[in-house]
């Protein structure tokens, strides 16, 4: 299919004859108010079941929230962020704790349930079975995993990693910590393999990969304490309330203080209108007002968007010239592009009228300090780099970067992802980090790129991957077109997972010959003291820790990877089995990685740090001339193909839509806490978001079952629900929805646009016969 093809059904920039929508903008079958009551309802199910007491000690103790990069805990307490404010938890945390003191998968589980049998669950279903306590193999030919002994798994490992290095690689997760990561480089690297494909290919990577081009440095420059002091947030492509809780109090605060929020995002979250935190018991009922201008955009036209609010701030002459002179380059071309741009061109390509655009700009340039935030809306697009850019432009040409209260923010996902981009897990590393590795290892380093995640994929379709260790993460599922990955890791000889849970992965991606599943550590019951990072550039201490598992076969990370690292290289140049005392890792880490150097004296002082040379309180950047660079971005082209396009059954009379997949409400990653989505209005995970005059439009209506085609697959069965997302768009979960697509990509980036997936909805036949996703 050809995703750029001429389009016979253009995308809707309207909603005629759509059903009435309340002042919140948002449809009857969702809530009013995100979070509130319901809130503290599932922290009193948790905190005061049989689960309570263990829930209680995790959650207090001194170590780094698992859920996502805007989490708490550490040295400060576990309620404490790095400001020391106080009962900084959420429900994302309680929900992530609760999965980790699940009892143990039984000892008999996998001999009475074959690889088959468990291939039928649902990620919800594979989770719920329990933590991994003892490790297990599948062997070629075989039915079911059997239990393993630890000098088997160190002799097929060791024998799987002398492939050459070339055909060896991982995959990552940000579950794990700083030193787990740093270690699983330096041994991958000492082999000759830069093949360190990480989740964070397939969520920020045009985060880094634009900021780094744009500032020299590839994180957020706002650190929490700078984010207290804007007074406008402009938030795009974000789910803040479900993905990132905690940041929804800070919203709060701003607009307490008379700040602005401006939201952009095709659908119109609930939470982003108002949300009722638990922090604020004075709204608990009525919530807090979030956005002051939500604007609805296309799919996939976030640059167009960006573009127009650049014209209306020329036009209006709210640009800092003097700021641009001094401590940008290029900005005169970006200048000149936007003002070249009709105002028709820009609102036919983002749907968005030229009067909010303006109205946009004036609450931008009236600011005195903004913030820049997005998510994975901006990133996981076809253009996401040139989506970067267009945000950093924006900042520079308001003089919005450099000071303090003001900046560009990426809001990442994962716990501790940022950390592992940091300790040198990623497909292209820093040159100063490479120099410095080669110091510590007394001789010269491939400077190949390596693979990342998607071209990961796509070199073991091609049967040119021996070996794959995924230290954590769901690479089976996290990967578009789950059929190609299915495949594609079947044709890998030995496939090495180290998880505290069972996932699809454990089911859909097997090795040819070998596959294990070595049973880990979490954060909070690792035995060894490990630091993380946070998104905003604050690494954390977290203490040691016990396991609730009772006779449980579990292995640190850092203690099976060191181990294995001894077997592969012997004692030199560096002692590989000293390694497994975290104490020398850091060490090491603060000797190699720029700006952590504080991390040396982390086990004596316990003092938490924020990251040198990554806040940038004043416009100096770390690029080589101190001035950021701006660079021209294109208006993106976003016709989708026509209903013929798509291998459906002959005189279909479908509708094509830009589809959009994205988590849940109770959903961490792949992982699936409940089947729901309260937030909105979807009652399972067999469900389409659609605009209703789309739907009227069709001749259907809500609560009916359809067929949902892509290029790569079908879903059928899946029902439509009602819901504010803009006409010509459509929104489906995350994994279960990546069967359907191939995805372009990013090639700037890699990454895929799972973000805008063209798709054919069509009524289902009667003589049908429902498919459930699995």
């Amino acid at each position: 299919m050809d995703t750029n093809a001429t389009s016979n059904q253009p995308e809707q920039d309207s909603q005629p004859n759509a059903p009435s929508v309340d002042q919140t903008g948002y449809y009857s079958n969702a809530p009013e108010v995100g979070g509130g009551l319901p809130v503290l309802q599932y922290w009193a199910e948790h905190t005061l079941s049989l689960e309570g007491p263990d829930l209680w000690r995790a959650l207090t103790h001194k170590s780094a929230c698992l859920s996502c990069a805007w989490g708490t805990g550490g040295q400060k307490g576990g309620f404490t962020n790095e400001i020391e404010e106080p009962l900084q938890r959420c429900m994302k945390s309680v929900e992530a704790i609760s999965a980790e003191l699940q009892p143990p998968v039984a000892s008999h589980f996998f001999d009475r349930h074959s690889v088959v049998e468990l291939q039928q669950l649902t990620s919800l279903q594979a989770d719920r079975l329990g933590r991994l306590s003892f490790p297990v193999i599948l062997r070629a030919g075989q039915s079911h995993y059997e239990r393993i002994s630890w000098e088997e798994i160190y002799q097929l490992t060791v024998a799987a990693f002398q492939r050459p290095p070339e055909r060896v690689a991982s995959y990552s997760s940000g579950r794990s910590s700083n030193e787990a990561a740093f270690l699983l480089q330096l041994m991958m690297r000492a082999l000759g393999s830069n093949h360190l494909a990480d989740c964070s290919d397939l969520c920020h990577v045009p985060s880094t990969v634009g900021l780094k081009q744009v500032f020299g440095s590839g994180t957020s420059m706002v650190s929490l304490e700078g984010l207290k002091q804007a007074d406008c947030v402009v938030l795009l492509g974000s789910n803040a309330p479900a993905n990132h809780p905690r940041l929804m109090n800070e919203l709060i605060h701003l607009r307490d203080r008379g700040g602005r929020v401006i939201v952009i995002n095709p659908v119109i979250e609930v939470g982003l209108v108002k949300f009722a935190s638990p922090a604020f018991p004075r709204q608990l009922l009525s919530g807090s007002d979030i956005s002051s201008l939500y604007l609805q955009p296309i799919p996939g036209s976030d640059t167009a968007l960006l573009l127009g609010i650049q014209k209306a701030l020329i036009e209006r002459n709210l640009i800092d010239r003097d700021y641009l002179q001094r401590h940008t380059e290029g900005w005169e071309a970006v200048v000149d592009q936007a003002r070249s741009l009709s105002w028709d061109a820009i609102t036919a390509t983002c749907g968005v009228s030229q009067l909010e655009l303006e109205q946009a700009a004036l609450m931008i340039g009236a600011s005195e300090r903004v913030v820049f935030a997005w998510a994975m809306g901006i990133t996981q697009q076809k253009n996401g780099v040139d989506n970067v850019h267009a945000i950093a432009n924006t900042a520079l040409l308001t003089g919005n970067a450099g000071k303090p209260g003001a900046g560009t923010m990426p809001i990442r996902g994962h716990s501790n992802v940022q950390g592992f981009g940091s300790m040198g897990v990623t497909a292209n590393l820093r040159q100063d980090i490479q120099t410095a590795l080669e110091t510590l290892l007394g001789r010269s380093l491939n400077r190949t790129p390596g693979y990342r995640a998607r071209d990961l994929m796509d070199a073991a379709d091609a049967g040119q991957v021996d070996t794959l260790l995924c230290l954590g993460g769901n690479v089976y599922a996290a990967n578009p077109d789950l059929k190609q990955a299915k495949s594609a890791l079947g044709k890998i000889d030995t496939v090495i997972y180290l998880s505290t849970k069972p996932n699809l992965g454990h089911f859909h991606g097997l090795g040819r010959t070998h596959t294990l599943i070595i049973p880990v550590f979490n954060r909070f019951e690792n035995p060894h003291r490990t630091t993380t990072e946070s998104g905003n550039n604050f690494v954390r201490l977290n203490d040691p820790g016990k396991t609730h598992l009772k006779g449980a076969d579990l292995i640190a990370e850092v203690d099976f990877l060191s181990e294995l690292a001894h077997r592969l290289h012997g004692d030199h140049p560096v002692n590989w089995r000293q390694l497994q005392d975290t104490r020398y890792i850091r060490q090491l880490i603060a000797q190699t990685i720029p700006g952590y150097e504080a991390i040396a004296t982390i086990d004596e002082t316990k003092t938490e740090f924020t990251i040198g040379g990554r806040i940038f309180d004043e416009p100096k950047f770390a690029t080589p001339s101190g001035k950021a660079s701006m660079f021209v971005t294109e208006l993106p082209q976003l016709n989708l193909p026509d209903a013929q396009s798509f291998a459906a059954p002959a005189q279909t009379d479908g509708r094509v839509v830009a589809l959009m997949t994205g988590r849940s409400y109770s959903q961490h990653n792949t992982v699936v806490y409940k089947e729901g989505d309260r937030y909105r209005g979807m009652p399972h995970r067999h469900c389409i978001l659609m605009n209703p005059a789309d739907v009227q439009q069709a001749g259907w209506q809500e609560h009916q079952r359809v067929t949902v085609q892509g290029d790569a697959g079908q879903l059928e069965n899946i029902e439509i629900i009602f819901g504010a997302v803009r006409s010509g768009a459509a929104f489906m979960f995350y994994p279960e929805a990546n069967v359907l697509f191939t995805a372009t990509t990013d090639p700037k980036s890699g990454i895929p646009a799972y973000k805008r997936v063209p798709v054919l909805v069509y009524a289902a036949k009667p003589s049908e016969a429902p498919v459930h996703l699995t």
